[in-house]
């Protein structure tokens, strides 16, 4: 299954938080899936480590392919897919993972309750 994950999901499953629920710590780890990371979601913590609102360290990107995440870039369709959502929410990085997601046939792991007033493949 291809899983695309939000981004407070990857900073609990790479914290080891506890707020992580063993569900979705078991579908992280399962290896039949692939997970990706949006671009979008490390533009975002890009942004707020630049704004010193998250610390990361300064391995994060580069581990984040050593520990087996796939990025999956934004593409025209991906863009295409957003311009047809309805504005349940307004933070443009939670749109455009809900557009990939849809876009790509892909499961976004999340428990934003803002996300799961969409119709699509969410996981939470």
């Amino acid at each position: 299954m291809k899983i695309l994950l939000d981004t407070h999901i990857l900073l609990w499953a790479i914290s080891d938080s506890d707020k992580l629920s063993e569900e979705h710590r078991r579908i992280i780890e399962n290896p039949d899936n692939v997970i990706f990371i949006s671009i979008a979601t490390l533009w975002e913590l890009t942004i707020k480590q630049s704004l010193g609102k998250i610390d990361l360290p300064d391995s994060f990107l580069s581990d984040l392919t050593h520990n087996g995440y796939e990025t999956m870039k934004i593409e025209v369709s991906h863009l295409i897919e957003l311009k047809k959502l309805p504005l349940h929410h307004r933070d443009p990085f939670d749109r455009i993972l809900i557009a990939q997601a849809i876009s790509e046939n892909c499961k976004l792991l999340t428990t934003d309750h803002e996300i799961l007033k969409y119709n699509g493949n969410f996981l939470n």
